[in-house]
């Protein structure tokens, strides 16, 4: 057993060290997928949870009571209802995004969004709010006062940003779901990495496990150096 767990990890970093396009290309659709959908939710999430903590209304204590309950959505169950909604008989079937990146780009903002929205929440809750206060009163508008809470907060929103990628770029059922899993196309690492367990090819499986546990590793020490320096770098 040992020494097929060697062998399949060296036949891992040999695919990984030769640049193996098809390896490569799974990647390379994970990143760009993720990427993209956590550059569209992160601004949008932000507002929301600095309203949120900012902003007394009636109904707020619902909003928030929402958004916490749709980070324990199951991947699969937000995958589930947007295939629904992207299939031919579905409402929006006619712009044709089912099995498609597009597709899953949104099926990782709706991921995002909730876990977005309740750390950044929590991030200017911890924040007095008088740091506010005083920004307005020396004569800020809306969009500097915001901006200063922001960087007052930018640790905390940072940790938000690095969760949220770490989520949805590890996420394999809406991805499985609305993407098909096309090879070269809607194929990323976890896809690819539960079709090849399922077909007994390893060592592909192995290889893209280790890509994301560097990625993990990589986003935690940067977090760590960020919050060790006391500012962003």
């Amino acid at each position: 057993m040992d020494d097929n767990l060697l062998t399949t990890t060296g036949q891992a970093l040999q695919l990984l060290l030769s640049f193996d396009a098809d390896l490569w290309n799974i990647i390379w659709v994970s990143f760009r997928v993720s990427l993209t959908a956590i550059a569209i939710a992160t601004v949008p999430a932000i507002l929301v949870g600095f309203l949120l903590a900012m902003v007394e209304f009636k109904g707020r204590w619902m909003v928030i009571a929402l958004f916490n309950a749709l980070m324990a959505v199951p991947t699969v169950v937000v995958g589930l209802t947007l295939y629904l909604l992207l299939s031919r008989s579905g409402p929006f079937g006619d712009l044709h995004l089912l099995f498609t990146q597009p597709a899953m780009v949104i099926g990782q903002i709706l991921l995002s969004l909730p876990l977005l929205v309740c750390m950044s929440h929590a991030a200017f809750q911890g924040i007095d709010k008088r740091a506010w206060e005083t920004a307005r009163t020396l004569g800020a508008n809306c969009c500097v006062a915001v901006w200063t809470m922001v960087c007052e907060a930018r640790f905390a929103l940072l940790a938000a940003v690095l969760a949220a990628f770490g989520r949805i770029i590890s996420e394999v059922g809406c991805s499985m779901m609305v993407g098909g899993n096309i090879m070269s196309y809607t194929r990323n690492i976890p896809t690819a990495i539960a079709l090849e367990t399922s077909k007994g090819m390893f060592a592909q499986g192995v290889a893209l496990g280790l890509v994301l546990l560097l990625l993990a590793l990589i986003l935690n020490f940067t977090l760590a150096s960020v919050r060790g320096k006391g500012q962003l770098v």
